[in-house]
């Protein structure tokens, strides 16, 4: 019997510090490597004082984000990732061509002369984030905030019309910027997020101008991103 306590003993303790032992390899090498998908409403910055929004500017988002921690407790990270980013813009400056064949931007005073009337964007994305978390190895249910810097570069764009003037639509408009960067910021708990994006640069390049003012606008984002393991 006394024997048989001994073993008992024996295999409780191997198994004890066998777990403890896993319990530290897991927390040596947990990381939050991590899919993202989001939803925005998207508005625009610096906004000519007759330039106006209508209907829902919206922006979907999704990509994975390599989690590289910083500390021994791995609660502090820098996160770099790659992604695509789809957004619109509901507005009422008209893209049109003039009669040499060069684009020329004007506002629409009239809503009831037209249905339809935006611009959208096709975007890669690379975010470089500042990460806090409360998380550990075995606890998924945590608070985060995460901060930090985006570079896009745009694949594609369209720009459509649908009014009284007809149909108009464009695919080739060189006056975007291709390159287009900003700060981020995601705050939240567990699985839902509120994130926000703030354009550093503006939509359209330096020599785009309405008739009575320039069209310096920028990308606002809000909306809520979700994060997954």
């Amino acid at each position: 019997m006394r024997l048989l306590l001994v073993i008992v003993f024996f295999l409780f303790g191997f198994f004890g510090v066998g777990q403890e032992q896993q319990i530290k390899d897991v927390d040596s090498l947990y990381k939050e490597d991590q899919l993202y998908v989001g939803v925005t409403y998207n508005f625009l910055g610096n906004k000519p004082k007759r330039l106006s929004q209508n209907g829902f500017s919206l922006g979907f988002h999704l990509g994975f984000i390599k989690d590289m921690p910083i500390n021994k407790r791995r609660n502090l990270a820098i996160g770099l990732g790659l992604g695509y980013s789809a957004n619109s813009f509901n507005q009422n400056v008209l893209i049109d061509k003039s009669d040499n064949n060069r684009f020329v931007y004007s506002i629409l005073d009239d809503p009831n002369a037209y249905t339809k009337n935006k611009f959208s964007m096709h975007l890669v994305e690379v975010p470089l984030e500042f990460r806090w978390r409360t998380s550990t190895s075995i606890s998924y249910n945590f608070w985060r905030i995460y901060t930090g810097f985006k570079a896009s570069y745009m694949l594609a764009h369209t720009s459509k019309y649908r009014g009284d003037l007809g149909s108009i639509k464009y695919t080739d408009i060189g006056d975007f910027n291709k390159f287009q960067y900003g700060v981020t910021l995601s705050v939240g708990y567990n699985t839902w997020n509120i994130h926000l994006y703030y354009a550093l640069n503006s939509i359209f390049s330096d020599n785009v101008n309405l008739v009575e003012d320039s069209l310096n606008i920028n990308a606002i984002k809000i909306g809520l991103i979700f994060y997954l393991l």
